[in-house]
């Protein structure tokens, strides 16, 4: 099978997540939250023996890719076909205590190069982007029925696309003239429509709005929050976990989030008394994210926006250590 994806920050993530130390030697258990082809999973499980995985992914067509890749393993390996929102949310109740959490929340390269669900404007496919094909409104379903104005703001809000409200206005206008149904299609009305020096920056001038797109159709950022909250309390005292970020929108949720549990208070000063348990949570170990080396780079781009942060836990998290995660 050819591999596709390239796992990002991987030697980072086996330094700083491995499963050292008592009683975690013997036996440990590691939840790969975003298991894509499984390239972070089959390194843990061959440079660490008595490692067992369970692996989370909500495409059944990338997760079928992982099964053949990762079957040498046996029953080392377990999967799991959901979001990985709704496998933490219940995670306690059916007694999976992991001692490492991974999260790497970049899209597959599978995705944009072979998934055939317009991730890319550089390919003429069918406008979805959803990871999940079954479930919710896909791209095209937004990009022809949001209005004007929603759709400047969604574009601003998860892209940070300072023409967003050129491009929304192109969009609309050219949906006049029937749905707009494929990835290069979109691609080719936002770059039409924005300045000629826009055209040739760093990235192309679709880049934004395509993210901001696939944010919103994954629901990436509205779920990322409870999803940590709830993954961080089924770890076992003493377990990592990391996670690596590909955009400042994401970063910032956990970074925040974190910072949280790093305090031994996160009660606002007006209360009386306080109600978050008052002792910190978590030992921050990557006191500033862990970016790629140089060769890393070079040799795999889509790494160069990733960005790791780990904590090793204390004790559960109460929901107040939530509050204020999505702001700066």
């Amino acid at each position: 099978m050819e591999i596709v994806h390239t796992p990002v920050l991987l030697n980072e993530c086996l330094s700083y997540l491995s499963p050292v130390g008592e009683p975690f030697e013997a036996h440990a258990l590691m939840v790969d939250s975003t298991l894509g082809e499984g390239g972070h999973t089959s390194n843990f499980l061959a440079k660490f023996p008595t490692l067992s995985v369970i692996g989370l992914d909500a495409d059944k067509v990338i997760q079928a890719r992982a099964r053949e890749r990762l079957a040498p393993f046996g029953d080392r390996m377990n999967f799991f076909n959901g979001n990985f929102s709704d496998f933490y949310a219940d995670a306690k109740e059916r007694n999976v205590c992991p001692d490492i959490i991974l999260f790497d929340l970049g899209i597959s390269v599978f995705h944009y190069e072979r998934s055939k669900r317009g991730f890319s404007f550089r390919y003429d496919e069918e406008l979805d982007m959803r990871i999940n094909p079954a479930v919710g409104e896909s791209a095209a379903d937004l990009v022809n029925n949001l209005p004007e104005e929603k759709l400047a703001d969604l574009i601003y809000l998860y892209g940070e696309e300072k023409l967003s409200r050129r491009i929304a206005r192109a969009i609309c206008e050219a949906r006049q003239g029937g749905k707009i149904t494929s990835s290069k299609a979109l691609g080719d009305i936002i770059w039409n429509c924005v300045p000629a020096n826009y055209r040739y920056g760093n990235i192309h001038p679709a880049t934004r709005t395509f993210q901001a797109l696939r944010i919103a159709v994954n629901g990436e950022l509205s779920r990322l929050p409870k999803a940590l909250h709830n993954a961080f309390n089924c770890l076992n005292a003493g377990g990592k976990m990391g996670v690596i970020t590909f955009h400042s929108l994401e970063d910032r949720i956990v970074k925040n989030y974190f910072r949280n549990l790093g305090k031994q208070c996160v009660c606002p000063p007006e209360r009386a008394i306080c109600s978050c348990g008052g002792k910190q949570c978590a030992e921050i170990l990557t006191r500033k994210p862990v970016g790629p080396t140089e060769d890393e780079i070079k040799a795999n781009s889509p790494s160069r926006s990733a960005k790791l942060r780990v904590v090793r836990k204390i004790c559960d998290a109460s929901d107040e250590r939530l509050i204020g995660v999505e702001k700066d």
